[in-house]
């Protein structure tokens, strides 16, 4: 379990899973051979020795001005998922939080980056066969563009979470659906990242000169630093996507700002450099 501290906030890192995958799940482009020319900056953290990507499935919980808030809560247990790793889970995340001081009673906000499958599976669990909110005093920010997309959306990958992970929670009324520059205490707010999803967010954060964001999926892995235009098998508009990647990485290169990569493996933070034309990622 890694925490920082970015001024005032603390921000700590809950892990449902880490492993290598194969980089072409997610990136055509990320053959084992494409990988390996870049060992020298990607290992040991982000590539193993056969050139796998290193791959985090992880919330952050951020601890602001007496709030304490979810960012993502990845795949969640008892779903039934169609990829059979992600299906009907039986991991101790909830335990994992406690460790951080967040129960089920004190969480103030979830925040959703996007509503794909493995940020929303915590939203909720399961209780005498119904899907109820994980945290029945908090509120949840759902982007209201990503809601008004993926609730009428028909494809059965997407149809499964939002319809036992997000639904339910609108149902509820714990969902306060926002635009992207939502501001949720005078440290922490939501800045638009569209293209990986139409409503996708990321959430930045700022604390006596101090200053940090959370990538959410605008990029999945390191490597997209150095090729932001490298296709995402999971971008909905990969034109938009590639546009906002390169564009995040030249107004964060040399600042300082502490990058949180949503699935970057341990220690999943570190600072965006420039180089050459490009850029690269180091902890």
């Amino acid at each position: 379990m890694n925490s920082w501290n970015i001024g005032d906030v603390k921000i700590s890192r809950i892990i449902e899973s880490e492993s290598p995958w194969p980089g072409t799940f997610v990136l055509p482009d990320a053959t084992p051979e494409n990988m390996l020319k870049y060992a020298d900056w990607l290992q040991p953290h982000f590539l193993d020795p056969k050139g796998k990507l290193v791959m985090s499935i992880h919330a952050l919980v951020i601890e602001s001005k007496g709030k304490r808030i979810v960012v993502d809560t990845c795949i969640g247990n008892d779903k039934v998922r169609s990829n059979p790793v992600w299906s009907k889970l039986k991991l101790p995340f909830l335990d994992n939080l406690k460790k951080v001081g967040c129960t089920r009673d004190n969480v103030d906000h979830v925040v959703c980056t996007h509503l794909h499958v493995d940020h929303v599976g915590w939203n909720t669990t399961l209780e005498n066969d119904k899907w109820v909110p994980t945290f029945a005093n908090a509120k949840y920010i759902i982007g209201g563009t990503e809601w008004d997309f993926w609730s009428h959306f028909d494809g059965a990958d997407m149809r499964d979470p939002v319809e036992d992970s997000v639904r339910p929670i609108v149902d509820s009324g714990h969902a306060q659906l926002v635009d992207s520059t939502h501001k949720i205490t005078d440290e922490v707010w939501l800045e638009p990242t569209p293209g990986h999803t139409p409503g996708h967010h990321s959430v930045r954060i700022s604390s006596k000169g101090h200053e940090a964001v959370i990538t959410g999926d605008l990029m999945h892995h390191p490597i997209q630093c150095m090729f932001p235009e490298w296709d995402d098998a999971f971008d909905s508009d990969p034109a938009m996507a590639k546009k906002t990647r390169r564009a995040f990485c030249e107004r964060y290169a040399d600042t300082g700002v502490l990058v949180f990569g949503t699935h970057f493996g341990t220690p999943s933070a570190g600072k965006i450099t420039k180089s050459g034309s490009s850029f690269k990622f180091s902890v």
